[in-house]
């Protein structure tokens, strides 16, 4: 069995292969470690040899186990899983498989912290629970891993599998009351945690439900169930050519590797030793689900899609449902949308691409869809500083690589400041250690974090972290606000909602920390207001910044009156009733921010301004001199030494703007077609030159 790689726990149904003893939860059951090898004994005892104990770390800080745990140099040490090893590994977990349905923990996937929380898998129609045998390794840095298994010759009853899945919820929570619990189901294991999730509204449950068969009752697989039951037995070995024409997918994840950026040679080569292994991927399926064991998972299907949808009403947990455009077994994508209005915590991401299997195909990666949508916490209620994971370079590179058009349009020229005060171009100027507070001018739609984030990260190696509005973390109550996926990359890169409290453990954790004083005011300005600063009278930051000795840098950027001009601004959609009353129902569903301000800086209405784009200019950015606050904590205690300081910054801001704005008419390349001639004629990669310093 060292092919499948796996500890086996009882979860449920103990008297069948172990003692039942009663916990002191009262009356719960306990999970035993078990070892799995070929000939299928289930036995309570030590692991066999290949199967090792779960370890543990080192006593060390929580800071430092998370460091050292999610260090990013170990994803290239990862070993690269593919749909082979899902039906590999399958043909070994099925031969000789009896018992009861039960839990088992993928070695691949490593010892876990003792931070990280229980993630359930609970599987679609194959029962097999190897659906995430591609993401197990890097799941496993965050999560401590358990897979339900169901044997191909199980009957157990949709009701016995949410009582099986319930108790060892119950049983987890008792033993780690502080912890959330995950339960990722795909299909049929989507319906599986929505039943478990309504029945325990009081335990905390984050689930992730993949195509769940919600809507089974729109499925075509209704009408495959009359067709099996009189299909004659000697007809079975036709039945993996009708499920593979009913899905689709495994001929489309076979031919994968066609789409992946790789050289041609490699990318051709591979397929067809794929295609040859098709039929033998058929014939497992066949062996997963034979015809008898097909039609009751298909009558299961039918009978837990009503179960969950009669109690959608009672589930209270957070929710994450993945839909797939081209699932040809469910309504994926209309389904989705029901769910999420029928449930009150509930984000969607769809994948327009994808089939029904969407854990097995190539390009999906559930670590980083996680850390997109904020949704890893290791307690009750998310932190964003403590629970947040940064990503590792390949999926820096994966999220940016769609937006890094946009660099190429605005070709950014960047300055900083040195110790002395010299100007030069690039960011030598910038601190390599925090805690660092950068602090500047919001452009229209804030449109110059992008490349700002981008250059940061390329030539220095250093996160920004952005504090922004709430509206980008969380869906309004009715839903109207605009899609929040566009906002993952933001997430991914470290961004927190503004308040106070974030903004503190932000320069506890010594981070490069991204703030805009004059926050929407600023990005979504009137007509003829581009460049002026809209902050607040009260110092807000430099108190907190001064506690930890944060260097301050002040900077500021042009270049949006050269990409576009505001031409319908708040007061021109004020005036018109239907945008009027669009602006105050938004507004009224988000988060109030500076409540206790009045005039320019109070709370703004949400609204996207009209803009006329023109041929794009370029963006210039100015870091000024760091502004030293270490040992000065006690004297900016005081309130007007710290709004002495907090003036001073804002003058430095202005001092970058003015500058840039006089330097930049000195520029031959400002307009993209020079630009572009440039990079014609000497490449374009090239870096395109600017003004004298």
């Amino acid at each position: 069995m060292a092919a499948t790689g796996a500890c086996f726990i009882a979860g449920g149904f103990l008297p069948m292969f172990g003692r039942d003893m009663k916990s002191i939860a009262g009356g719960l059951r306990t999970s035993f470690s078990v070892s799995i090898r070929p000939s299928a004994v289930f036995t309570e005892q030590t692991p066999a040899p290949g199967v090792t104990e779960r370890g543990r770390f080192e006593k060390m800080s929580e800071a430092d186990m998370i460091s050292k745990h999610f260090d990013n140099s170990d994803v290239a040490k990862l070993e690269q899983r593919s749909l082979k090893d899902y039906f590999e590994q399958s043909k070994d977990l099925i031969r000789s498989d009896g018992g009861p349905p039960r839990w088992f923990s993928p070695l691949e996937c490593g010892s876990p912290l003792d931070s990280s929380p229980l993630l359930l898998f609970l599987p679609g129609i194959d029962g097999v629970g190897l659906g995430l045998i591609l993401h197990h390794q890097r799941l496993g840095k965050l999560f401590d891993i358990w897979c339900l298994h169901i044997p191909v010759e199980d009957r157990t009853t949709f009701t016995e599998l949410v009582k099986l899945v319930e108790r060892t919820v119950r049983s987890e929570n008792y033993r780690s009351p502080n912890k959330p619990i995950y339960l990722v189901g795909e299909s049929l294991g989507g319906c599986l945690a929505l039943a478990v999730a309504a029945r325990n509204p009081d335990i905390d449950l984050a689930l992730i439900l993949a195509n769940p068969a919600t809507s089974f009752s729109k499925s075509p697989l209704q009408s495959l169930m009359p067709l099996l039951s009189l299909m004659p037995d000697k007809l079975n070995f036709s039945l993996p050519f009708i499920l593979s024409l009913i899905t689709g997918d495994p001929l489309r994840m076979a031919i994968a590797n066609a789409e992946k950026e790789l050289p041609l040679q490699q990318r051709f080569g591979d397929l067809p030793q794929d295609l040859v292994a098709l039929p033998s991927y058929l014939s497992v399926l066949f062996n997963i689900l034979p015809r008898e064991t097909l039609l009751w998972k298909l009558k299961m299907l039918r009978s837990a899609s009503a179960f969950a949808n009669s109690r959608l009403h009672a589930v209270k947990a957070e929710i994450l449902i993945l839909s797939s455009g081209k699932d040809k077994l469910l309504s994926s994508q209309e389904e989705c949308e029901r769910l999420c209005h029928a449930l009150p915590n509930c984000e969607i991401r769809k994948f327009i691409d994808s089939g029904h299997f969407l854990f097995l195909e190539d390009g999906v990666d559930l670590v980083t869809i996680i850390k997109g949508v904020s949704f890893y916490r290791r307690a009750k209620y998310l932190d964003y500083i403590l629970d947040y994971i940064p990503p590792t370079p390949s999926e820096f590179k994966n999220a940016a690589e769609p937006i890094r058009w946009f660099n190429s349009v605005t070709c950014p020229v960047m300055l900083s400041t040195l110790e002395d005060g010299k100007i030069v171009k690039g960011l030598t100027g910038i601190p390599s250690d925090g805690p660092t507070l950068f602090v500047g001018y919001h452009m229209l739609l804030g449109i110059e974090t992008i490349p700002l984030v981008l250059q940061f990260m390329d030539e220095r190696n250093i996160l920004l972290r952005g504090i922004a509005h709430p509206m980008l973390f969380k869906r309004s109550s009715g839903g109207s606000l605009s899609d929040l996926s566009r906002f993952d990359i933001i997430r991914l890169v470290g961004a927190v909602p503004v308040s106070g409290t974030n903004f503190y453990k932000l320069m506890s954790s010594k981070s490069h920390t991204l703030l805009y004083p004059g926050g929407m005011r600023e990005a979504v300005h009137r007509k003829g207001e581009e460049y002026q600063l809209f902050w607040p009278e009260q110092s807000e930051f430099v108190r907190i910044a001064a506690r930890f000795g944060a260097k301050i840098i002040p900077f500021g950027v042009v270049g949006e009156d050269d990409f576009g001009q505001v031409v319908i601004d708040y007061n021109d959609l004020m005036m018109i009733p239907y945008f009027r009353d669009q602006i105050e129902e938004v507004t009224k569903k988000t988060v109030k921010l500076r409540t206790s301000s009045s005039g320019e800086v109070a709370n703004q209405d949400l609204h996207t301004p009209g803009i006329l784009p023109k041929l794009p200019g370029r963006f210039y950015y100015l870091f000024g001199k760091p502004i030293e606050t270490e040992g000065r904590k006690q004297e900016l205690r005081e309130k007007e030494k710290a709004h002495e300081l907090y003036l001073h910054v804002k003058s430095e801001v202005e001092s970058c703007l003015a500058y840039l704005k006089e330097k930049r008419e000195g520029d031959p390349y400002r307009n993209i077609l020079p630009r572009l001639f440039y990079q014609a004629t000497h490449g374009f990669t090239s870096d395109v030159p600017t003004f004298e310093l």
